[in-house]
């Protein structure tokens, strides 16, 4: 079977992911058996298959690297914040690190919209402050390129 490797479909491919990582980190469970499942229990015809498959394996197998990038840009520890907060930050976290074709923007603004969609009252607001400053240091040429009279300060971030 052919999936669509389209933004729409790699949007559903995130949320796919988000509530996978959700339930990994509330039950323990593997994630290969969450994707079973999920794959199982869902039409899955409108969603980039191959991109929720890289995103629920690589964020659970690179969860200490994305936690140690993540955390110099959080104002408490990440074990304080809610799962789907955590989540959200480990998947674009990993997307930004790994997946230098998609742009900067385009990553935060999805991870703002799944913390608007999923989180907690106002977690887009963190959501979005840390992202942007992770961005800078990940994304440094790409961000300075979007803001060259300053060093990258997405002044929307402030």
């Amino acid at each position: 079977m052919q999936f669509p490797s389209t933004y729409p479909a790699r949007r559903k491919a995130r949320r796919f992911a988000l509530q996978g990582l959700y339930e990994w980190q509330m039950t323990g469970n593997p994630a290969h058996e969450i994707e079973a499942r999920t794959r199982a229990d869902n039409a899955m015809h409108k969603v980039d298959v191959p991109y929720y498959h890289e995103l629920l394996s690589q964020v659970t197998q690179r969860q200490v690297e994305l936690d140690t990038l993540l955390q110099p840009y959080s104002d408490r520890q990440l074990s304080d914040l809610g799962l789907v907060e955590w989540s959200i930050l480990r998947v674009i976290a990993y997307e930004l690190a790994h997946r230098a074709e998609i742009p900067w923007r385009v990553l935060i603004d999805e991870g703002i919209e799944l913390a608007k969609h999923f989180g907690a009252t106002d977690s887009h607001r963190y959501i979005n402050g840390v992202l942007n400053q992770l961005a800078r240091q990940l994304r440094a040429t790409e961000v300075s390129m979007d803001f060259p009279a300053d060093t990258g300060r997405d002044p929307k971030a402030d």
